[in-house]
């Protein structure tokens, strides 16, 4: 709440950092990423899957362009 009474906001910092572990000890995960966008959290995911240039990504035809762009992202 503190976060919120001092209306600080950001997408990096100590509240982020302390989301990250609240999340990564709640879901036993090793590492957690807060994204601030779809396409941030897609391009990650992406990343995560080592999608690189020259590799085939299917996606359905009826998608936000942010699918697109993050695979773009990736080369």
């Amino acid at each position: 709440m503190d976060c919120i009474d001092t209306t600080y906001v950001s997408y990096v910092g100590q509240y982020v950092s302390r989301f990250e572990d609240e999340v990564r000890q709640l879901t036993g995960a090793r590492y957690a990423i807060a994204v601030s966008t779809g396409t941030a959290a897609l391009h990650v995911a992406l990343l995560l899957a080592e999608v690189a240039p020259g590799d085939e990504v299917i996606t359905q035809p009826l998608t936000f362009i942010a699918t697109a762009n993050a695979i773009s992202y990736c080369g």
